[in-house]
This record gives C-alpha cells, sequence and structure tokens, in this order.
C-alpha cells in the first residue's frame, strides 16, 4: 500500500530546524531525567544526576580503542567492581551525553561515511541509566513521555521491539513479555514486534552482565502507513532512534545465565539522529549539527553547495566529500583533544586514518577546477567545531588532563596535513600506475598496496576506497603478509640467508664517533615538491654497512647499506 499524496506528510513538512536547534534537543533529554525519579523513591531522594562526559580516550579500558557507547564509563557499576570510595559508587540514576567514536576495532563505521547519509564515526549519545533502582515499568513510561509529550513526535509513527528469547530454539531466554505488555499500554498490537536474539539481546562481552532490549524505532514518512515490515530492516526511514536495555542476567564462563539480584537499565540514543527527526530533515548531515560546517567547506573552497546525493547521483563525489571532512574535523577535534594522536599504532593509527582520509577527499573532490588545496584547509574547521560543541563539551576549549588547546589541536591536524599532502600527489600517480599494471587480474596486488602505504603514505583503507571507485579490489592476504615481513626486518628477525639493514644505536654510536662521521644533512628534501620535482643532491658515501660491520668498499651483488653525507630522501617511519 502507498499512501496518497494527500496523507503522506513527511516529518519536514511540520517542523523546522529554528524550532529544535541541537542545543535544545541536547538539553530538554537532560533536564527530563534530571527531574525524574521512581515513584515510591519518597522525598528527598534526587532526579537522575548529570554525570559529564567522559573522554573518547580510554586509558583505564584496554578493551576498546574508543568510547563507543555511552555505559562505557559505567561498566565498574555493572560490573560491580566499582571503588567504593569513588563518587561513581553512590549513583542510582544518572544522565549525560557521551562523545563517542565508532572506528576502527569491533565498532567501525569508518569506511561507510561519506557513502551514505547517517553513517558517522564521531557522534553523541544521550542516554539514562539505573543502578538497581527503577527498571522496566519507568523505564517505558519515561521513554513514551519524553517522545511523544515532549519531543511531539507522532504516536503513529512509533514502533517497539522486545526480545522473543531463544526458548523456542532450545536455549534459555525466555520471551520478554513483560516488555511487550507494557508497550501494549501505549501502542497497538501491529506496532510492538519481537525481535531476533541479534537485534534485541544485549551482552557486554563473552561473559558478564547482560540482558534483553527494547528498540524504539520511528517511521519518517507516516501517512498512516503500516511500517512494521521495515522496522530493522536498514530501511533509512524507519529507523531506530533509542535502545533501552535490561541488564537483568549474568553470562558466565560455560555460557549459562543467571539472574542479578539488582537489576539496572542502560539506554542510549544518537542525538544526531533525533535532532534530524525533531528539525525536519530526512538526512542528520541536513541538521545544524552539520550545515556550519558545509557553509565552511564551501566558503573556503567555493565548490558547489552541498546537495545531499549518494551512490550514482553523486556523479562527481562532491556530497560524498562534503560529508566525509565535516564527520572526520569532528572526529579529529574530540579525538586528539581527548589524548589520541596521529601515530602508526593502535588508536594512534585510526586518527592518522581518518585525517588522511579526510585530506584525500578534500583535495581530490572539493576543489573547482583552476583552484588548488592549500595546507590548513582542514585544520582551519578546528575553531568552528569547538564553537559548534564547546558549549555541551567545554573540554574542548582547553582539556587540563590532555594539556590540549584549540590551537595545539589545530597545529597537530596541519603537521599531519602537510606531511601527507608531500607524498599525497605522487602516492595518487604511482596507485595509477599499479591499477594498470594489475587491471588483468582486477586486483591490485598486495606488494602494490604495501607499497603505497610503506613509500607513500596510504593508509591501506584510502588504497581500498580508491580502488573500490575504479570497480578494484586490493589483496588484503597479500597486503597483510608484506606487512608481516617488514615489521619482522625491523625487529632483526632475518630469515635463514636473509640479510638485514638496520642501525641500531651502536652503530650510530660507531658510526659518530668511532668513524667521525656526522649525521646525513637531509635539509634537500624540504626544496622537492609533491609531484616529484626538485634541485639535484650531489652525495658522497660516507660508509658501508653489511648488516654486521661497516666496510671500505662492497664487491658486484653485496647487499649493503649506503650512509650519505646528504641527502633528499625522506627517513623511513
Amino acid at each position: 500500500w502507498t499512501p496518497s499524496p494527500e496523507l503522506l506528510a513527511p516529518c519536514a513538512a511540520v517542523r523546522k530546524m529554528g524550532d529544535w536547534p541541537v542545543e535544545k534537543v541536547r538539553s530538554t533529554f537532560i533536564d527530563f531525567f534530571k527531574e525524574k525519579q521512581e515513584d515510591n523513591a519518597g522525598e528527598g531522594h534526587e532526579g537522575h544526576v548529570y554525570w559529564p562526559s567522559c573522554g573518547v580516550v580510554p586509558f583505564d579500558d584496554p578493551t576498546l580503542l574508543f568510547i563507543n557507547a555511552g555505559m562505557n564509563q559505567f561498566k565498574p557499576i555493572f560490573q560491580g567492581t566499582v571503588d567504593p570510595k569513588h563518587p561513581m559508587a553512590k549513583l542510582k540514576r544518572a544522565c549525560n551525553s557521551q562523545k563517542c567514536i565508532r572506528a576502527g576495532g569491533k565498532h567501525n563505521d569508518l569506511d561507510d561515511v561519506g557513502k551514505d547519509v547517517y553513517h558517522h564515526t564521531f557522534f553523541e549519545m544521550v542516554g539514562n541509566w539505573s543502578f538497581a533502582s527503577y527498571f522496566k515499568k519507568e523505564a517505558t513510561a519515561w521513554a513514551w513521555e519524553l517522545l511523544t509529550k515532549v519531543y511531539g513526535l507522532e504516536e503513529d509513527r512509533l514502533y517497539a521491539t522486545y526480545c522473543e528469547g531463544d526458548a523456542h530454539l532450545g536455549g534459555t531466554v525466555p520471551p520478554d513479555e513483560e516488555t511487550r505488555e507494557l508497550w501494549l499500554q501505549y501502542l497497538p498490537a501491529n506496532r510492538v514486534i519481537k525481535g531476533s536474539m541479534k537485534d534485541n539481546f544485549w551482552e557486554m562481552g563473552d561473559t558478564g552482565p547482560c540482558g534483553p532490549c527494547c528498540e524504539l524505532h520511528y517511521d519518517r514518512i507516516g501517512g498512516g502507513r503500516d511500517a512494521a515490515h521495515l522496522v530493522n530492516e536498514d530501511d533509512p526511514d524507519v529507523l531506530e532512534i533509542w535502545n533501552v536495555v535490561f541488564i537483568q542476567m549474568f553470562r558466565n564462563k560455560d555460557q549459562s545465565l543467571t539472574m542479578l539480584p539488582g537489576k539496572h537499565v542502560d539506554t542510549g540514543m544518537g542525538l544526531e539522529r533525533i535532532t534530524s527527526i525533531l528539525q525536519g530533515k530526512m538526512s542528520n548531515y541536513d541538521t545544524d549539527i552539520f550545515v556550519p560546517i558545509f557553509d565552511a567547506i564551501q566558503a573556503k573552497t567555493g565548490v558547489r553547495a552541498y546537495t545531499g546525493t549518494v551512490g550514482a547521483a553523486d556523479a562527481d563525489h562532491v556530497d560524498m566529500a562534503y560529508r566525509v571532512v565535516a564527520d572526520h574535523i569532528r572526529t579529529l577535534t574530540i579525538a586528539i583533544t581527548d589524548g589520541a594522536l596521529p601515530g602508526n599504532e593502535g588508536r594512534n593509527y585510526v586518527v592518522r586514518r581518518i585525517l588522511r582520509r579526510g585530506v584525500r577527499y578534500a583535495r581530490s573532490y572539493l576543489y573547482p577546477p583552476g583552484t588548488q588545496y592549500e595546507p590548513g584547509f582542514f585544520s582551519g574547521l578546528t575553531p568552528l567545531v569547538v564553537e559548534i560543541l564547546g558549549g555541551a563539551f567545554p573540554e574542548l576549549k582547553g582539556n587540563p588532563g590532555t594539556d590540549m588547546t584549540p590551537e595545539k589541536v589545530a597545529a597537530i591536524i596541519l603537521e599531519e596535513e602537510i606531511s601527507f599532502l608531500k607524498t599525497l600527489d605522487r602516492g595518487i600517480a604511482q596507485f595509477e600506475k599499479f591499477a594498470t599494471q594489475d587491471k588483468a587480474t582486477n586486483v591490485i596486488s598486495g606488494s602494490h598496496a604495501f607499497m603505497l602505504y610503506d613509500t607513500f603514505g596510504f593508509p591501506v583503507d584510502l588504497t581500498l576506497l580508491m580502488a573500490e571507485e575504479k570497480g578494484m579490489t586490493v589483496d588484503n592476504n597479500g597486503y597483510e603478509a608484506a606487512m608481516a615481513a617488514q615489521k619482522a626486518k625491523s625487529r632483526g628477525e632475518a630469515k635463514e640467508g636473509e640479510v638485514v639493514l638496520t642501525l641500531e644505536a651502536e652503530q650510530t654510536d660507531k658510526l659518530a664517533n668511532e668513524l667521525s662521521i656526522a649525521a646525513t644533512v637531509d635539509s634537500a628534501k624540504y626544496e622537492w615538491v609533491s609531484m616529484g620535482s626538485g634541485p639535484k643532491c650531489n652525495s658522497t658515501v660516507k660508509a658501508i654497512w653489511t648488516g654486521k660491520e661497516f666496510k671500505q668498499e662492497a664487491a658486484e651483488g653485496d647487499f649493503v647499506g649506503l650512509i650519505f653525507d646528504q641527502t633528499n630522501f625522506y627517513a623511513e617511519a
């Protein structure tokens, strides 16, 4: 059934951006829960405590690259390991808007950002929590009240899912009939939908607290249609807006489940999604969260205005580039402020990948013919991010925990930007050569992908992206094998008969003090441009390294390392 134009009434027709600016959406959620307490709490009991967002870098949790959910900082409470002396130990109810990054690790949205209008690497998750305080009755009632009475969402566009359990499959989790009955007080039966264990049962890990969850979905289209069959089907117009988890069980090592003596509530709502609905927009990227950044991009580059297209409709890739740059500069500003720096390992490498992906998109698609990308474009957007988010997260204006200021963050991004631009154009040219060589198989070889990484600083996901644009793939296994071999060499792990040429502290000390050979002068490298041209550099061989000793000469066919007095090459990272 397709509703008639008279019945079809998208939220965009009745809501305006100015009615619900993102600051109001966020503060309304927090203020609502600060007033809420369970019916039998009695006098003198407070509502929810506003507990500020933690930083996105979980220095004390080795299981996470980044904070990726509102509940992360409350894990010690859920697990019963919180220090009794810690202020968190006294919490019964809490609410906040948590900074989250999903890039790298189990939850990784990086490769999808830009391709559609709803993925982000950085997002805010507003949530409320009960720590052995209220449970399903209050959580359900308050969710309904906030969505319909405060935010004013249309009741006939809302759907609730509950966990069907796995007892019918021989498991031990019964259907969550209590949650179903609670929602039937507010919604008709056809809009209270059972969901699988995959979608509606939350677990912290292989063992630990867990329980059924209820997801609330909203139909952007409405118009009296029944959209139940589109719930949890990745339809962009029928989207999950709130996940309410009821932590009532514990998963044991033998995978059996036991009931917890104290039951908790853990909820999370994507601020960007609910804001798009309240502002009458069909995409998160059309809200006042992103529009100011898009305006700044256009002002800096002169590129055409953002039109919100995806896929084939975005033939010039400009809209995709808008989304990539706006998302990535938010992520970088947040991550670096909280202590994650661009680097080669772990979360620091994720930060570097995000930055280089953003620079590549801006350089390739946001500058019209006759204009040229200049270093500072990307870092120059940092102050705007601080302006937009600094009210909600004051640490962006100066984080004493990491000694980061907006100026330092911008300087770090600029340094990385300049470094990558020095090799970007040559790397793109080399990729084109490799793509031509590998066209017969339609697969960029592992060795070629590794050379792009090792020599030109291209993260493999950037090579994957460029290959995808040409309808090609990348030999990931071959890339990983080349990477492993290189790491083994750098550790001095040579195969039998193989010579490893690395200079350790002992060798550099001998060069300086015994052989009186000065450090190689590499200032000429700065005179070369990214297209691969520059003045010639005449050098003299000062020493020959065999991997075991320094010699004065080498025979034809010997595998040796040469130490020069000057060079126009960059040192290997």
